[in-house]
């Protein structure tokens, strides 16, 4: 599966994220100690906290499903969907429910943003080595014939049965943790926990505040320093993610930066003005589809998508060392970094 985005938050070193709690009001929550488990899946570190009389037995669920869906939806693995729909030769595949939904999703936001989400151009990202870590640049010639593959709009699904046209393959990597945080959610409450943060390689979700009824406070880093953090946005009932030029990438010998976020236009990098893009929102798998789609769209096509999602809020970093957020989280964002901040309009 490809590495997606990595707003990892130093694995929650950021010690605001999980304020313990207290035990001096009548918030059962506050009577039980926080429960922690890391996992390591999907190609990244994962680290879940809850709080709750079940929330070791939650944990422990949450764990089961987040390697099921791993095994469901890796591009690399011979026993996934995956694997199965892009070693199909264009004929029809039967799909598991959550490789369905998927799919759905990715062609849906891929309409709403103009195709600027393509998990179809997967070929591409492999012949840039951002799957395998043999990075190289890709001749022009053999990125165009790549190109002509590249088309979400050509797969064709009916239910849980899809196919692809021949020489095409997919890649739901950019979809994939936002929906396991989702799934993780919907674990949590089953078991009546209200009050738990996740980070999935950093996508972070959480439900309902701290156990002492503050807001969970999640850091987002400089994408021009990725060692430390921009700003700190409080949310309660939300997930946070974020993709950036900064997580996966490499340089030419002349000290040009080629990232893993590529454009479907030109079979590139992604490079239209942002240089990060944060989603904050109440559900994950959207949130992980608009990071990808809003930085491809970049400076110039931003404005219509987010009217689309206008219960979303987001955090834009530009090129020239700016940060653009929207109204929504204005009371609830705090600018750490030396750029400049502003609100955006969005009529």
């Amino acid at each position: 599966m490809s590495v997606k985005k990595s707003l990892i938050l130093m694995l929650f070193a950021a010690s605001a994220f999980f304020v313990g709690c207290g035990s001096t009001n009548n918030d059962d929550r506050k009577t039980y100690e926080a429960v922690t488990r890391d996992v390591f899946a999907m190609d990244t570190y994962m680290n879940m906290k809850a709080y709750g009389k079940e929330a070791e037995t939650a944990l422990e669920e949450a764990e089961n499903r987040i390697h099921k869906l791993e095994e469901e939806l890796s591009a690399t693995s011979e026993t996934s969907d995956i694997w199965k729909i892009n070693h199909s030769n264009g004929n029809e595949v039967a799909l598991c429910d959550d490789t369905a939904v998927l799919i759905e999703k990715a062609i849906e936001v891929g309409s709403c943003t103009n195709g600027a989400l393509d998990i179809t151009v997967f070929p591409i990202l492999k012949e840039w080595g951002f799957t395998t870590g043999e990075y190289h640049i890709p001749e022009k010639a053999k990125l165009d014939t790549l190109l002509s593959n590249v088309d979400y709009r050509k797969i064709e699904i009916d239910g849980n049965s899809v196919s692809i046209p021949y020489n095409s393959e997919i890649d739901l990597g950019a979809l994939a943790k936002g929906y396991t945080g989702d799934e993780i959610m919907k674990i949590f409450k089953s078991h009546g926990i209200d009050s738990a943060i996740v980070s999935l390689g950093g996508n972070v979700q959480a439900i309902g505040s701290k156990p002492d009824a503050s807001a969970w406070k999640v850091a987002v880093r400089d994408p021009f320093s990725p060692d430390t953090d921009m700003c700190v946005v409080e949310v309660k009932d939300k997930a946070v993610i974020t993709s950036g030029n900064y997580e996966r990438f490499f340089t030419d010998d002349y000290g040009q930066k080629y990232w893993h976020i590529i454009d479907p236009a030109d079979g590139y990098p992604a490079d239209n003005g942002f240089v990060s893009v944060t989603v904050i929102g109440d559900n994950g798998l959207n949130c992980d589809c608009l990071s990808t789609a809003l930085f491809v769209a970049g400076e110039d096509g931003y404005e219509n998508i987010i009217k689309e999602y206008a219960d979303y809020d987001f955090i834009f970093v530009t090129d020239d060392e700016k940060i653009l957020y929207t109204k929504g989280i204005a009371d609830n964002f705090q600018n750490i970094s030396s750029m400049t901040a502003e609100v955006i309009a969005v009529d």
